[in-house]
């Protein structure tokens, strides 16, 4: 046993040795990753204190638990959590298809120029910022924007889009798709990139059609990526971003716009509660936590064995 120890510690000092200039060529990201990601959850405890910017982490009261009690029994949970459920979980099944369906399209076409073309076009709204998107959705669903005046055309009175909460998850959903499944297709293109197009031209010989050859020639090859994307999107389902959410935000669409991103800022930054939303926080991060094992199990079950580890 102890010989077979030295042996593999030594391959492993050996195969270091060999190789040195790849870790030198990964330290920076290391070390960017310890600083930034790793060391920040120090921070995490005040979640467990009555935290006090004088005393500070360390002479702050311990409270323990207070503040997860506090907010799974306020009033606004319910409301504030499936909020936040609804608008991932949504967001995750309407947005999660289409790039794969553009990457198979995009594979499609066969004139190099076209195809770029068509990329460029894609790819374009997600260098958009996020601040320009908003501005640019309360511009066109204004009660006098374009939008606007066709449904006056039809209807006779204009929609309160950005009003009211019943369309808040739409817009927000449907605005995502359009600035992100572009980009988000690079993968699929890259992976169906491998394809052998001899396989695509024995299928037609052997006389399968279009839709034939995408399900067994182009799924199966992109099959382990899907895997990953949807393990890591549904292991981030409850970190739905806070930028866009908080900028569509008015006092009339509260009641659905209100997620544990927007509502961890308004106690935190603006209330000064510096404990009570970390202590948010961290719940969230515990959902997202065991989501991503979760589905990481099921998927593995279902593909066989392949998942995100």
């Amino acid at each position: 046993m102890v010989r077979r120890e030295r042996r593999s510690a030594g391959k492993g000092l050996e195969f270091l040795k060999k190789n040195y200039f790849l870790y030198i060529l990964l330290a920076p990201a290391l070390i960017l990753t310890l600083i930034f990601k790793y060391v920040p959850m120090y921070g995490a405890i005040i979640a467990f204190k009555d935290f006090s910017p004088i005393k500070g982490i360390l002479g702050s009261e311990w409270v323990g638990l207070k503040h997860f009690e506090k907010f799974l029994s306020s009033p606004n949970f319910d409301v504030i959590f499936m909020n936040t459920l609804k608008l991932s979980f949504f967001g995750l099944i309407f947005s999660f298809p289409v790039p794969i369906i553009l990457a198979l399209m995009l594979n499609q076409i066969r004139r190099a120029s076209v195809k770029k073309n068509i990329q460029l076009f894609l790819y374009a709204p997600n260098f958009i910022s996020v601040v320009v998107i908003v501005g640019m959705l309360f511009i066109f669903l204004s009660p006098t924007g374009p939008i606007n005046q066709f449904v006056i055309w039809i209807t006779g009175e204009p929609l309160m889009f950005m009003s009211k909460p019943e369309y808040f998850r739409l817009i927000y959903i449907l605005s995502d798709i359009w600035q992100g499944a572009g980009w988000a297709s690079i993968i699929y293109v890259a992976a169906l990139a491998n394809v052998d197009p001899e396989l695509h031209n024995a299928a037609s010989l052997d006389g399968a059609n279009l839709l034939q050859r995408i399900r067994n020639i182009d799924l199966p090859t992109i099959r382990p990526i899907m895997a990953i994307v949807f393990i890591l999107a549904a292991g981030g389902i409850m970190s739905i971003g806070f930028e866009k959410a908080y900028l569509m935000q008015t006092s009339m669409n509260l009641p659905a716009s209100e997620i544990i991103a927007t509502y961890v800022y308004k106690v935190g930054l603006q209330s000064g509660d510096y404990a009570y939303s970390a202590a948010v926080g961290l719940f969230n991060s515990v959902i997202n936590v065991i989501l991503l094992i979760s589905v990481n199990f099921i998927v593995k079950k279902l593909n066989e064995g392949e998942g995100l580890y």
